[in-house]
């Protein structure tokens, strides 16, 4: 079984990973939704996410944007990452997933120049 968690606000993925108001989690079983899971993070702090949603048994991200520590960070914990996802619904992220045709964009929030602008 693999888990996935997508960053969501509003039903929607939320652009920026870290500041979303929870997490849908999606229970994979032989590439099939077995059960849909809501979690609600801890606060935001640099760092924090990556340990906590890997003990949570998170195997993979999909998201619109995330710095490169996290990403590295994630994938220390052996969960992999996926970003560039549009904005639209998390049941639409993962069907897409699901199906191998989830089309990405450029790392929406990678803080790597001095014009980065996802507002945080």
């Amino acid at each position: 079984m693999s888990r996935v968690a997508i960053p969501t606000e509003d039903d929607r993925l939320c652009s920026h990973f870290g500041h979303c108001s929870y997490f849908s989690v999606f229970n994979i079983t032989d590439n099939t939704i077995s059960s849909i899971d809501k979690i609600v993070p801890p606060p935001h702090q640099p760092g924090v996410l990556p340990g906590w949603l890997a003990e949570q048994g998170i195997t993979d991200i999909i998201a619109g944007g995330m710095g490169q520590r996290a990403i590295d960070l994630f994938n220390s914990k052996n969960v992999n990452v996926i970003i560039g996802a549009s904005v639209v619904t998390p049941q639409e992220l993962i069907n897409s997933f699901l199906s191998g045709n989830l089309q990405t964009t450029d790392n929406s929030c990678n803080h790597d120049d001095e014009n980065h602008t996802c507002n945080h």
